[in-house]
């Protein structure tokens, strides 16, 4: 188990373009979508148990928040990555300050805390330093359901006199964060919720689907509008163990991985059907990509592949290309033949590692807050003096890593614990392929 050390650094020694990683990456659950199963257990009335459960960072915190709320939290080593939660024993509504600020997905506690004890105290969010994420569309949808929010010292005070009241909510805009937390909120409610222009990601159908198999009353799975029929204050009761879906934008990052350094890399245990945007890009790009039910195999091990540009990519909602991988994408990119547009739709501010890859000679211009062009193919080198990369968030982590990987030469990345949220135990995973990263103290 990783603690979150910001003073870690990778050091990594470069390929130089050349293409000998071997081997195979087995895919730890979704950590989006065990993060939110995390917070449902606390709509259960006994214990719950989460399996494929992956054991980055993120996990770690959310863990040690819930402990802090009274719950009872404990995990079971391989095989299964098993954690059992028992929210039962919960003897306080106010979320840990110091440890949500430091993570965005502390903010999907609120809907079942004020759905199960009509009161819950939060400050403003943190996470990754990825432009704006405002918490609005929750504290308008809580208040839409009866609840009274205030706010002082940046820290939100919430509660309800009774139960959560059913009603319609339309997002103004599509969030994962808000479609799931109000959905979890509305489980208990007391009357019917439909909630407009949902999110439609997988870990949120895989957590929805756990809830009616416990006794929660959601349909339209999978669609942009849910309708919950509320229990009324009644607790749900675990039929079965929550079973995490394989994380995709791990198995995403690691197929770009594989087209760019990789002689052969199988990624097992994976959801293909759920990777749809990456695996067409990368396939009209020219790699060589062998899809099957449960795992990906990607191959260089005949002619060197030149990689086709991309015209325009721009990130989307799910189905569309996730705002996750487009850090990833990007250093792709630079080794392309050609000029490539990516647009960023999503979030502002997620440009910072452009820098970092221009230090290594990528040859990409930053038109604004939301895109970049790429000329390629690009050979990058080691950065000059005493400059070092940087980890700005956990997906542009690993693009930087990738970037190292590929460049000629040693490299530094810091930030490192950042990369360790989505990421378990990134160097040795790299080890197994052949490649040389090692975990030092700064």
């Amino acid at each position: 188990m990783y603690t979150k050390d910001q003073k870690d650094q990778f050091v990594i020694q470069g390929l130089a373009g050349a293409r000998t990683l071997k081997g195979s990456v087995t895919i730890n659950g979704a950590k989006n979508s065990a993060l939110k199963a995390m917070a449902a257990a606390i709509l259960f009335d006994g214990p719950v148990t989460l399996e494929n459960v992956p054991d980055n960072s993120d996990i770690q915190t959310l863990t040690t928040i819930l402990k802090k709320l009274g719950a009872s939290v404990t995990r079971e080593s391989k095989p299964g990555q098993t954690v059992t939660i028992d929210s039962t024993s919960i003897d306080s509504t106010h979320i840990d300050d110091d440890l949500a600020k430091g993570m965005r997905a502390s903010v999907v506690l609120t809907g079942p805390m004020l759905a199960r004890y009509k009161k819950v105290a939060f400050p403003a969010p943190g996470g990754c330093v990825i432009g704006a994420r405002p918490i609005d569309l929750f504290l308008s949808g809580y208040e839409m359901m009866g609840a009274t929010v205030d706010e002082h010292d940046c820290v939100y005070d919430i509660s309800v006199t009774s139960e959560l009241g059913g009603t319609t909510i339309t997002f103004k805009k599509i969030s994962v964060g808000a479609t799931e937390t109000l959905m979890m909120a509305a489980v208990l409610a007391q009357g019917t919720t439909v909630l407009n222009n949902c999110a439609r990601e997988p870990e949120i159908a895989n957590v929805a689907e756990w809830l009616n198999a416990s006794g929660a009353h959601i349909s339209g799975i999978g669609t942009a509008t849910l309708t919950i029929v509320g229990t009324g204050g009644k607790l749900l009761s675990a039929k079965k163990s929550f079973v995490t879906i394989p994380d995709r934008i791990t198995a995403g990052s690691f197929l770009i991985l594989g087209a760019l350094c990789a002689e052969e890399l199988t990624i097992e245990n994976c959801r293909p059907d759920h990777m749809e945007s990456i695996t067409t890009l990368l396939t009209e790009s020219g790699a060589d990509i062998e899809i099957k039910k449960d795992s990906l195999v990607i191959r260089n091990s005949s002619k060197p592949v030149v990689y086709k540009p991309i015209t325009r990519v721009q990130t989307l909602e799910y189905p569309g290309f996730p705002t996750d991988l487009q850090s990833p994408l990007v250093t792709f990119l630079t080794q392309c033949s050609g000029q490539s547009t990516v647009i960023e739709t999503i979030f502002e501010g997620r440009f910072k590692y452009v820098q970092d890859l221009q230090k290594m000679g990528a040859q990409i211009t930053q038109h604004n807050s939301h895109e970049v062009m790429v000329e390629g193919p690009t050979a990058l080198h080691e950065v000059e003096g005493s400059q070092q990369l940087m980890a700005h968030d956990i997906r542009a982590g690993f693009a930087i890593v990738i970037a190292a990987l590929l460049g000629k030469g040693t490299f530094t990345v810091n930030n490192v614990h950042l990369i360790d949220r989505g990421y378990e135990k990134l160097e040795e995973t790299l080890g197994r392929l052949g490649a040389r990263v090692v975990r030092v103290k700064k």
